[in-house]
């Protein structure tokens, strides 16, 4: 499966309130490089294979859109409509952890639970 195909986990982000430091761990355990993203008033990082350079996963700080969410990291799987989805997620007794968000201005997201309680976020790309 691809990473754009319906379905895919296409991207993971860790969102801990010592960003930086976290970020500094990773690279000295795993190897990742990183690159900082400009989030307005701080910087998240996006972590690279030190082998290819693409980018592999995301560490963002606990502030701003992630302020609630807590230290874990949370997968994106792309979904066919975030709004269909969504009303799928409270039927079967799950809930929205967040509003729906933009990505950019074709891709919408939202933080979802499961009824076990497990976290993850769907978007779409429209």
């Amino acid at each position: 499966m691809s990473k754009n195909e319906i379905g895919s986990v296409s991207w993971h982000d860790l969102t801990v309130t010592m960003a930086d430091d976290i970020k500094n761990f990773y690279e000295s355990v795993v190897g990742w490089d990183s690159r900082p993203v400009s989030m307005g008033e701080y910087l998240d990082y996006s972590m690279q294979s030190p082998t290819t350079g693409d980018d592999q996963v995301g560490i963002c700080h606990a502030r701003g859109a992630n302020a609630d969410l807590p230290a874990q990291w949370l997968m994106y799987i792309l979904v066919e409509d975030v709004d269909k989805s969504i009303a799928a997620v409270e039927k079967q007794g799950g809930c929205c952890v967040t509003e729906i968000k933009h990505f950019s201005a074709t891709s919408r997201y939202v933080v979802i639970q499961d009824p076990a309680g497990a976290v993850c976020a769907i978007y779409d790309e429209k």
